[in-house]
């Protein structure tokens, strides 16, 4: 798939070898290590009308996402499971990159890898979202929203779907006659079944550094991003990789090292978050 590019700022060489400068003393500029990732913020039921909310603030950078459900019918080869879809969209305020329009090739790829790392564990029980087998289910609806970008979009809109999904509430519902389906909005009924936590951790490459929850400029200066999804069980789930850099089996190697580190602090923040308001 082409990805259109953000219109990158030029940042200049010796801006560059400014960071690599503090990378060799194992800092960055913002005071952080190199494995360290930025605080991580999380607010939950920012939206009273969504069945379920997540604010995330990763740094500078800002995340909404929000849980919305409605009654459809299931997948022809799938009867007995409910429907999940991710949406992306990247605010234009949020970023002087960002251009008014529908998702570009970019939010369609941040909306495909959090889908894709939530279907591969089955982090939503997709069975529990069935209302009459073969005929009516739940239709879960996740949409995020980039408010302002610092860097990092993934990490922060994985945490901004995953809080807002674990709080998130099916309404209440009342069987008519005719076999339709009445939603009483703002009745919770219960909570969407959410077996399995996941977060991402993206790393960069810059120089012969690799580091944690990059920033935007450290994105613009990497020579690759990679992304890896990991369950509870710091099992990887999902991976994605972006730029043209090459990787050598050794930064892999420790890349998935210091990802996992990193995995268990989002977790923990995760879990602080689930049921909090």
């Amino acid at each position: 798939m082409s990805v259109t590019p953000f219109r990158l700022p030029v940042i200049p060489a010796l801006k560059r070898q400014s960071y690599l400068s503090l990378y060799k003393r194992g800092v960055r500029d913002d005071g952080r290590s190199i494995r360290s990732p930025r605080q991580v913020e999380i607010k939950v039921g920012v939206l009273d009308k969504a069945e379920g909310s997540a604010l995330v603030k990763l740094g500078n950078t800002q995340v909404l996402a929000g849980v919305k459900v409605e009654v459809t019918s299931p997948f022809k080869d799938s009867p007995n499971q409910g429907v999940l879809v991710v949406h992306a969209e990247n605010v234009p305020l949020a970023s002087p990159i960002f251009e008014p329009g529908p998702p570009d090739e970019n939010a369609i790829e941040l909306a495909r890898v959090i889908d894709r790392s939530l279907r591969e564990v089955k982090a939503v029980d997709l069975g529990s979202l069935v209302i009459r087998p073969g005929e009516k289910v739940w239709n879960v609806w996740v949409d995020i929203y980039v408010l302002d970008h610092d860097g990092n979009l993934f990490d922060a809109s994985m945490l901004a779907a995953m809080a807002a999904l674990m709080n998130a509430d099916l309404p209440d519902y009342e069987e008519l006659e005719t076999g339709e389906i009445s939603l009483r909005r703002g009745v919770g009924g219960r909570k969407i079944k959410v077996d399995h936590m996941v977060v991402t951790v993206t790393t960069a490459k810059v120089g012969s550094y690799i580091i944690v929850d990059p920033n935007f400029e450290e994105e613009v200066i990497s020579d690759y991003r990679l992304v890896l999804a990991f369950d509870e069980k710091l099992r990887i789930v999902g991976a994605q990789k972006t730029g043209s850099g090459g990787m050598k089996l050794e930064e892999l190697q420790e890349a998935i090292k210091v990802s996992k580190e990193a995995a268990q602090i989002y977790f923990k923040v995760l879990e602080q978050a689930r049921g909090g308001s």
